[in-house]
């Protein structure tokens, strides 16, 4: 990571019109992680055909949770699980990323959730996304990316199909607006 280039770790990433990878189109993107050796996030608003309920009975944990949906986070290690919650509980493996969201990938806080004794605020995921050194910098360079700081609301509280334009209004103006050349004033 560039001097110049600050981390974007607890930012929300949220594709350009003009992406054109469809891994990627119409997203909004937690940043969990972002330093010299890259950056990795968890798509937000793309639900899977997969309840957490569904989930939970393939562990045998039980299935109580029936509806909530599980998100496409991203497209590496898709059999892998990540929830981002508050940060309550003490769980295997977990990392804080900031005072009100934190990242568990251990089974305990899935069992945990089946008893409904886990984080009360909670997004299930599968998968992650990943950027090399210094990728995120250049396709955020090549105006692929807008990053706006990320809001607790919009993470856990918005329907997935509001997220996107929830993002964008946060950075205070109309998508629309925007030209899809890169150019520096």
């Amino acid at each position: 990571m560039s001097e110049q280039m600050k981390s974007l770790c607890n930012q929300f990433l949220i594709a350009m019109p003009q992406m054109r990878d469809p891994n990627f189109d119409g997203t909004v993107t937690f940043i969990c992680d972002h330093n010299e050796h890259g950056a990795m996030g968890i798509i937000i608003n793309r639900p899977l055909e997969l309840s957490l309920g569904e989930i939970l009975g393939q562990l045998e944990l039980g299935g109580r949770h029936i509806g909530r949906p599980v998100y496409d986070g991203g497209p590496m290690q898709m059999e892998r699980g990540f929830v981002l919650h508050s940060p309550q509980g003490d769980w295997e493996s977990s990392l804080k990323i900031s005072e009100g969201v934190s990242l568990t990938t251990s089974k305990d806080i899935l069992a945990a959730m089946a008893d409904e004794q886990g984080p009360e605020d909670n997004l299930v995921a599968l998968g992650y996304a990943g950027w090399g050194p210094g990728q995120l910098e250049q396709e955020i360079a090549e105006n692929c990316w807008l990053t706006c700081p990320s809001n607790e609301e919009i993470l856990f509280h918005t329907p997935y199909s509001k997220k996107f334009n929830a993002a964008i209004s946060l950075l205070g103006f109309d998508l629309s607006q925007l030209s899809d050349q890169a150019g520096h004033a």
